[in-house]
């Protein structure tokens, strides 16, 4: 890591505990990690205390795994008061105030030694497909790390910076925030190269309050850009068109083409169904815009064929942001065309599963009111009967209710087949769904999870028809908290094909 356990004291602004050689406080350490689990020799443990576990109780292990250094916020004697007994002898440790925050510190520190370039990557929603399409049109060129899983908050937005090493030539980091000013603490440690906002939508309006409430906290990635930053926004949000330029410096837009300004576009998209698009890549050239012309009247642009191998429209639009990156970047377009090609969907996002007796959509990371609708329009392309089972959106905030409706009524105008509505808040959504149906709709409610499993697990049983019948193609999406990962593993996962 290049990494050594004086600079992380310094970084820390801990007490260094020191039992070895103070010769060995130059060494340099392999990782840092705050799962004992996964420490490795020459590794640091950050202990933290956390809501179910207290990582001080594992602390005397990672020193027998071959830990060199752990950051604590207890004492051993404190340990011990607390279990009541003894523990086993602690290895070097520093002692700091927070953990959490030595986390954050040591994270800074580290990227204040990193010389790559950083692509931040913010939004309401797209961020993690914005994210992999990023990163796959620049591993064409170089050798990338990007955040895996969920790491995107203030937790793992640092260990994610902390996995970066000397092979690696960029990065790309998925910044999630809930209420301002946590994107200024994920920027003070990311200090990006690269800023892109996918666009701004309706999450945690409970916190933010309005779109434009969002708008500013989203915006709080610029706070610690680098100087010679470069700025990708959508195009195609009134939001973010509407900004004319960042510390100085106009944005690089990016969309489909619909909007005049945008550097990169994505236009005459021809749909794939559930196995993505078809379209055209257009890159403004020198300091035109698409849409702008050349002093002679023409248009100013160069365009290459791309296949979008995730199905949708905001896919393509996703795909757009990762052209303007690698463009920023020195990728040429062929090298961008190959990247988009590559990408392959995020398990809980968009992910198609071919199953025994249906075609599976895991989209149950996360929802709101934008992202549900595009799952919805997504469904609404496959060449079977449609299910939908739709769960609570959380974090909506005063129009909660009216969000849920909206979400209902659209499942049923699209012609989803069955509906099936699960959850608290999602009762508005059912009454929204039943308002707009047909006849030939089946609209379903179900308080919690658990009943929709039980329903159908037994329907089969009790009169040979399964709830949904064979053949369908199966949308299932909700917010994270609602586990809806659960409910596809009981209930669906069996004979698992990944398309």
């Amino acid at each position: 890591m290049e990494l050594t356990i004086e600079q992380i004291a310094e970084a820390c602004k801990g007490r260094l505990v020191w039992e070895g050689n103070p010769k060995d406080r130059r060494r340099i350490v392999s990782c840092v990690t705050l799962d004992s689990r996964q420490i490795a020799e020459n590794g640091v443990f950050v202990a933290t205390v956390g809501q179910r576990v207290d990582g001080h109780k594992f602390v005397s292990q990672v020193f027998e795994k071959g830990a060199c250094l752990a950051i604590v916020e207890k004492t051993q004697a404190q340990v011990e008061t607390e279990q009541g007994g003894p523990v086993k002898e602690w290895g070097s440790y520093l002692l700091v105030e927070d953990s959490f925050q030595a986390l954050k510190d040591l994270a800074e520190f580290y990227r204040s030694t990193l010389s790559i370039p950083i692509v931040g990557i913010t939004g309401s929603v797209g961020k993690t497909s914005t994210k992999e399409f990023i990163a796959g049109v620049l591993s064409q060129k170089y050798c990338v790390l990007k955040t895996e899983g969920n790491f995107n908050n203030e937790v793992g937005v640092p260990l994610t910076l902390l996995r970066i090493r000397k092979e690696h030539q960029a990065a790309v980091v998925e910044m999630g925030i809930s209420d301002f000013g946590e994107m200024h603490r994920l920027s003070k440690m990311v200090r990006p190269n690269v800023c892109v906002i996918t666009n701004i939508g309706q999450c945690h309006l409970e916190n933010l309050g309005s779109r434009d409430g969002i708008l500013k906290a989203k915006s709080e990635i610029f706070d610690f850009m680098a100087e010679d930053a470069a700025v990708c926004l959508n195009g195609e949000d009134d939001k973010l068109r509407a900004i004319a330029q960042v510390k100085g410096r106009k944005p690089h837009f990016f969309g489909l083409g619909d909007e005049p300004g945008q550097e990169v576009s994505a236009s005459d998209i021809v749909s794939r169904g559930l196995w993505g698009s078809d379209a055209i890549l257009y890159f403004a050239q020198g300091a035109a815009r698409c849409g702008e012309e050349n002093r002679e009247g023409e248009a100013v642009v160069s365009s290459i064929p791309i296949h979008i191998p995730l199905p949708g429209r905001h896919m393509v639009l996703n795909a757009a942001a990762a052209a303007c990156v690698g463009r920023i970047l020195g990728l040429t377009p062929e090298q961008i065309a190959r990247g988009i090609e590559t990408v392959k969907a995020v398990t809980g996002r968009n992910h198609l599963i071919r199953l025994s007796h249906y075609t599976l959509i895991d989209d149950c990371y996360n929802a709101n009111p934008v992202s549900m609708k595009a799952a919805i329009d997504l469904l609404a392309m496959a060449d079977t009967e449609k299910t939908a089972i739709l769960g609570d959106m959380f974090e909506l905030g005063e129009d909660s209710d009216a969000l849920h409706r909206q979400v209902g009524s659209q499942a049923a105008r699209a012609g989803i087949h069955r509906i099936f509505c699960v959850g608290e808040n999602a009762r508005h959504m059912y009454e929204g769904a039943l308002g707009a149906a047909d006849e030939k709709q089946t609209v379903l409610y179900f308080a919690a999870r658990q009943d929709l499993e039980r329903a159908l697990m037994e329907s089969g049983e009790k009169n040979g028809e399964p709830l949904i019948p064979w053949g369908d193609t199966v949308l299932v999406k909700a917010s994270h908290g609602m586990e809806f990962s659960e409910l596809i593993r009981k209930c669906f996962l069996v004979d698992e094909v990944p398309l």
